[in-house]
């Protein structure tokens, strides 16, 4: 007999973490580095990286993970909060470059987003159906 999947070593769907940090120290980097990884370890999901942008003006680390996700079929990115998408004149095109993407935004802290192709909230939020 086979075991069960809880006793082997599967993994879950691949998610890069994403930081939009301007004057912020390193300890608090730090700090939302390890709540992006403790909240893929306890949803089960792969995280692939974090892609961190201290400046919106040159906005490589979003377009380096928006290739990623692309690139690897990856299910998700995963924000502290919605804010980490950036000032409100660029989240709503970057929320809209993650959507053609059909990437899913996981949000640690916030309100929850409807994942692409309508998918439940509560999956959005890391919660259960």
């Amino acid at each position: 007999m086979e075991p069960l999947t809880e006793q082997r070593n599967v993994t879950g769907p691949l998610v890069f973490g994403f930081l939009h940090l301007v004057r912020v120290s390193h300890a608090r980097q730090l700090a939302l580095t390890t709540a992006i990884t403790e909240y893929c370890r306890r949803h089960e999901l792969t995280l692939a990286g974090v892609y961190t942008e201290r400046c919106s003006a040159t906005p490589s680390a979003f377009i380096g993970m928006l290739d990623a996700l692309t690139a690897t079929r990856s299910y998700g990115v995963v924000l502290p909060t919605p804010s980490h998408l950036g000032p409100k004149a660029i989240a709503d095109e970057r929320r809209s470059q993650l959507t053609e993407a059909g990437a899913h935004l996981l949000l640690i802290r916030g309100k929850q987003t409807v994942p692409p192709g309508g998918a439940s909230p509560n999956l959005a939020a890391g919660g259960t159906e």
